[in-house]
């Protein structure tokens, strides 16, 4: 489902895979975060944005975004700290581009990466 606002021109639609883009961009903002979705299938910068939001999910109701989302991380960090430093962008990103209103933001930490994988992948 999209949201939909109305005005004196015209209808103005968001769709919900242009807000999962959204949050995932946001998401791997966050300093650790490898990948937005499933850490073995996907790396962000080897197959673009429109993939990013393959592992979000969201879910609007009465003008709210409910947004779930899986992530990848680098070992080592502080998993918690950065799961939360994911919720409070990706809410930021998605309430200050869209205009909606986001009751919540669900993190789930899908894999670890070890510096020697990831540059593994990368290189090929």
């Amino acid at each position: 489902m999209s949201e939909y606002t109305e005005n004196k021109i015209g209808q103005i639609q968001i769709a919900d895979e242009v807000i999962a883009i959204i949050a995932a961009t946001a998401a791997t903002e966050v300093d650790g975060v490898i990948t937005s979705s499933n850490a073995a299938e996907t790396l962000v910068g080897r197959f673009g944005k429109k993939n990013l939001a393959k592992g979000v999910k969201v879910t609007i109701e009465e003008g709210e975004a409910a947004i779930e989302m899986e992530i990848g991380v680098k070992m080592g960090g502080n998993l918690l700290q950065m799961a939360k430093d994911v919720q409070s962008k990706v809410k930021n990103a998605v309430e200050t581009m869209t205009g909606l209103e986001v009751s919540a933001v669900h993190v789930n930490i899908a894999g670890v990466m070890m510096e020697k994988a990831k540059q593994k992948e990368e290189d090929e």
